[in-house]
């Protein structure tokens, strides 16, 4: 029989010490050598340089996905903000509107509220009739007749009572020579409004 060693390595047979053959070994260089070092180093490094450029580069995709949303909100929210100023403007017209109709439905009153105030203090005094009233703004004058000097005083009293006049005065009175079976006298009021 036939052997054949294929690991090259031989059995030694007994004592006999006769030469050992060695093992094939193969020489791949020496692997301290300057130029592998640099090579090793630089392929490292460019494998690291690779890991890190690719990290920042998903980075970089994940902050422009956020971007996108971001200004799809922004956008969104800008419209929402567009559509609040428009109602809020359509708002303050509609209450400037209605403001200028509450104060023409007050100014068209007031003269009612003020004939019917003087009308029923007038009708409450005895013997006081009116001649003519006129409403100039922040005064009202109105010129009269009464019987005596106390109804005159009365039409005064009554007439700070409704509370609609502030001041009143007397601008002039004289008793009038025109009835003679009666005793008569004209009368002229300035009375100032209350400011409402």
């Amino acid at each position: 029989m036939i052997r054949i060693n294929l690991l090259g390595t031989s059995k030694s047979k007994g004592k006999r010490g006769g030469p050992a053959s060695s093992a094939p070994v193969m020489e791949v260089g020496d692997v301290g050598s300057p130029k592998m070092k640099v090579l090793l180093v630089i392929a490292l490094a460019a494998s690291l340089n690779l890991v890190y450029w690719y990290r920042l580069d998903k980075q970089k995709q994940e902050i422009a996905s956020q971007m996108r949303v971001a200004e799809q909100k922004n956008h969104e929210l800008a419209d929402v903000k567009a559509r609040y100023l428009e109602r809020q403007r359509q708002a303050e017209s509609y209450k400037r509107r209605v403001d200028v109709i509450d104060q023409l439905r007050a100014n068209q009153a007031g003269p009612v509220n003020l004939l019917n105030t003087i009308g029923t203090t007038v009708n409450g005094t005895e013997a006081v009739w009116l001649n003519s009233m006129k409403d100039l703004g922040g005064n009202v004058d109105i010129e009269g007749m009464a019987l005596s000097n106390d109804a005159v005083a009365n039409l005064i009293a009554n007439l700070q009572k409704t509370g609609y006049f502030r001041n009143i005065e007397i601008k002039e009175t004289f008793q009038d020579d025109t009835y003679k079976e009666l005793q008569a006298f004209q009368f002229t009021l300035t009375c100032e409004k209350v400011k409402s």
